[in-house]
């Protein structure tokens, strides 16, 4: 059993780039969802589909690279962890590498960036940073 699936799947997603594979199977969750579409919206993945398998609906994320194979994703580190929960204010939320970076967080208005909760005046947890 995965006591954090979020940080399995930057894990997966981390391990699937340094091997240069094509995709990356992980099994399905709202928020996992979120942060797929999140990382689709900003160009970090091509593609990410929902596969309807039993017991549970499996996130197949299709991963991009430059025309040298080299991943888009250099990095990608778990912040908010199930013992250890960060959470900040809408004026403490943390720039990734300048802004070349995003920050994902939870709001109470849903899973977004960090530039969307600054611009929405949004704090809550912050979940990962994506560079």
């Amino acid at each position: 059993m995965i006591s954090d699936p979020i940080a399995d799947m930057l894990t997966r997603i981390r391990n699937g780039a340094l091997v240069r594979h094509k995709q990356v199977v992980v099994p399905g969750s709202k928020v996992k969802l979120a942060v797929a579409r999140i990382l689709k919206d900003e160009g970090f993945i091509k593609d990410f589909e929902v596969t309807k398998d039993e017991p549970q609906a499996q996130l197949r994320l299709v991963l991009k690279y430059d025309r040298d194979r080299k991943s888009i994703i250099t990095g990608m580190q778990r912040v908010s962890r199930p013992g250890r929960r960060v959470y900040v204010k809408r004026t403490e939320i943390p720039w990734v590498l300048s802004g070349l970076g995003i920050a994902i967080l939870s709001t109470p208005q849903g899973i977004m960036t960090d530039q969307k909760a600054r611009r929405l005046g949004l704090g809550g947890e912050v979940l990962c940073y994506v560079w």
